[in-house]
């Protein structure tokens, strides 16, 4: 188990978190979700020891080993089976059957166990890092979006792998679908602050929001409470018999806490121009061929016809030609046999991750996202930067100077400025955070063109697929139906190999590690185990159930006394009027002598002071019961807030 207490980082003006405490317990999977730049690596980079905080401290237990995977190589060995094996304890050296399990199962052919390690292609140098990393006997995995260079069976490897791990694990990554299966608890770094719950993604989230606006209606109804004490005080302050109540609210002030308005956090949104289509197929390919060396095509004699409206996502491992199918469908590739098709009404959008790197280094953000449709009116270019999070002075900036992920930003709104109906998206989730993803995958549900995609992601997949497109037995096939049905009918070959050889992930674990196996009562649904004694006692459904009856019933009380109040005021201040006006009238008479007029305003002046004394007192019982009442229903609303904890 580990504690961070009281943890702050700044970098120049922006303030990633401060004073966060949190604990990773026992046996415990943590997520860790939050906004692009928010600090979610730089606090694994803290946890690891490779970067210092501003201030605060990580508590680790004494022998309490952790280890982070690492992006940039640093291999000492000189073959890859070699390497993968430099993570085995001394006394587990000769259990070589592990790492070539580890290695198969990350997606490593046989072939690649005697290459050396700088041989591999970047995404696979990760790979053998991960692979390292897992057969090491550490404590705690702190895992920086894992699945970033792994195709989709490795992801679902990987997954089942962490399911068996018997240490605690931290995980970054932006498959919701991947972290939900995983993850037991989530941590989300919001506002500089730190969030830890019980349960998956979208509980985190309806969590934050629910508490959100509970927050803003508290503050809203602070800031009426306030004008309306602010108010009484300043009519009331002169009359000796209302004193009391008077200082009792100046002293309610003093101690009242000041809620400031929370600021609006901006998120990615997306939304494509649409080009009218009246045809059946947006794109048709009839016998197509092709491959890199003459003897090996990666594709051969493949036929598809792309309905105008239809939803067909490339699945399949790295390396069989899932991009290189996009890129003849993109018209980037030519075919060296069969032919592609397409009505000439139809207006491609094609994003592809090396496309980032020939924009022009020398235009801004504006004018990049410009160039790719000159005729659109300079606000609704800002409009889509802004979009993008690209806002006021960011927009200016050069190209030159972005990172890989905000390049990828501004491509796809090249895209998003071009008024198309046939999308050609390759892996266009890579450097976007949980929240992102959910916005790109509300706007191509909502997108009345066709989509083509090249996905490991199964959040994506299991939304959208109608058809899939498969890579897999050295061959590809079109299946007709959703990823779910695939998995039932289908399924991955990888995966029916791996389960003729029993016990894979079991068998992959650290042997050491076996006697950290989490207790059944760590992962009970419905009780929160971190370290702060809440339980979950009610549904969301029924949190809001009982909260909208509180409301219901609040507004039905408090509302006639609020009314009555009001009335009281208005009362009040007109019989105030009423006696001023009395009193220079009785002035006014006896001057002139008239006697009898001032015996009569001097009765008509002593009934209205009477009633001024009566309605202050029906005024301090009416607002006493109005305030006390208020009360008692803030009171019941925290404890139905409690119940959610």
């Amino acid at each position: 188990m580990i504690a961070v207490e009281e943890l702050s980082k700044s970098f120049a003006k922006q303030v990633l978190f401060e004073k966060i405490s949190f604990k990773i317990n026992k046996g415990e999977r943590v997520g860790l979700v939050g906004k692009n730049g928010h600090g979610k690596s730089t606090l694994f980079r803290i946890i690891s020891g490779l970067e210092e905080a501003d201030e605060g401290r990580v508590i680790i237990p004494k022998n309490y080993r952790i280890g982070y995977l690492e992006q940039e190589p640093n291999f000492q060995m000189p073959t890859v089976l070699q390497e993968a094996s430099r993570g085995l304890h001394d006394h587990d050296k000769n259990q070589l059957w592990r790492v070539e399990k580890v290695l198969a199962g990350l997606g490593f052919s046989p072939d690649d166990f005697n290459k050396s390690p700088y041989q591999l292609s970047g995404g696979y140098q990760v790979r053998l890092n991960l692979a390292r990393l897992l057969l090491s006997d550490y404590d705690l995995l702190l895992l920086d979006e894992p699945n970033n260079y792994l195709d989709i069976t490795s992801i679902r490897w990987l997954e089942k792998f962490l399911l068996s791990w018997p240490g605690e694990l931290m995980l970054i990554t932006h498959d919701r679908n991947f972290m939900d299966r995983v993850a037991t608890h989530i941590l989300g770094l919001h506002r500089r602050k730190v969030r830890k719950i019980e349960g998956n993604t979208e509980k985190y989230y309806n969590q934050i929001a629910l508490e959100e606006e509970i927050y803003e209606k508290t503050r809203v109804n602070d800031e009426r409470k306030r004008k309306e004490m602010e108010i009484f005080i300043n009519r009331f302050r002169a009359k000796a018999r209302l004193a009391g109540l008077v200082q009792s609210r100046l002293k309610y002030l003093e101690k009242m806490e000041k809620r400031e308005k929370l600021e609006k956090i901006k998120n990615m949104e997306f939304s494509f121009l649409e080009k009218p289509f009246h045809h059946k197929y947006a794109l048709s390919l009839d016998n197509v061929s092709f491959g890199y060396q003459s003897d090996k095509p990666l594709i051969k004699n493949f036929s598809l016809h792309i309905g105008a409206r239809d939803r067909v996502m490339i699945v399949g491992p790295n390396g069989r030609g899932k991009t290189t199918l996009l890129k003849l469908m993109a018209g980037v590739l030519q075919p060296q046999a069969g032919e592609i098709s397409f009505p000439k009404s139809v207006s491609i959008g094609y994003y592809e991750q090396s496309y980032a790197e020939e924009m022009n280094n020398e235009n801004t953000v504006l004018e990049e996202i410009s160039s790719a449709n000159p005729q659109l009116e300079p606000a609704r270019v800002r409009q889509i930067a802004a979009t993008l999070l690209f806002e006021g002075d960011d927009a200016l900036k050069p190209i030159k100077v972005l990172s890989g992920g905000e390049k990828s930003r501004v491509l796809l709104g090249k895209i998003l400025a071009t008024p198309v109906n046939l999308l050609l998206l390759d892996e266009p989730t890579n450097h976007l955070d949980l929240e992102s993803c959910d916005a790109l995958l509300a706007a191509l549900d909502n997108f009345d063109g066709a989509v083509v995609m090249v996905t490991h992601n199964e959040m994506f997949l299991k939304a959208l697929a109608e058809r899939l497109v498969v890579f897999q037995r050295n061959g590809i096939t079109v299946f007709e139906g959703d990823y779910e049905t695939f998995l039932k009918k289908v399924g991955w070959q990888e995966e029916k190999v791996q389960q003729e050889q029993p016990s894979e992930a079991a068998e992959s674990l650290p042997s050491s590690a076996e006697k950290k196996l989490p207790t059944s009562s760590q992962n009970t649904k419905g009780s929160l185990n971190d370290g702060q004694g809440f339980k979950f006692k009610l549904s969301p459904k029924e949190l809001r159930r009982l909260r909208s009856e509180v409301i219901i019933e609040k507004s039905r009380v408090l509302k006639p006394l609020e009314e009555r109040v009001l009335n009281l005021e208005a009362n009040i201040e007109e019989l105030e009027q009423k006696i001023n006006q009395l009193t220079q009238q009785i002035i006014e008479a006896s001057v002139d002598g008239r006697g009898q007029e001032v015996v009569k305003l001097s009765r008509e002046l002593d009934a209205s002071r009477k009633n001024l004394d009566s309605l202050y007192e029906e005024y301090t019982q009416v607002f006493i019961e109005y305030e006390e009442k208020q009360e008692a229903f803030e009171r019941r609303l925290q404890e139905i807030e409690k119940l959610s904890f």
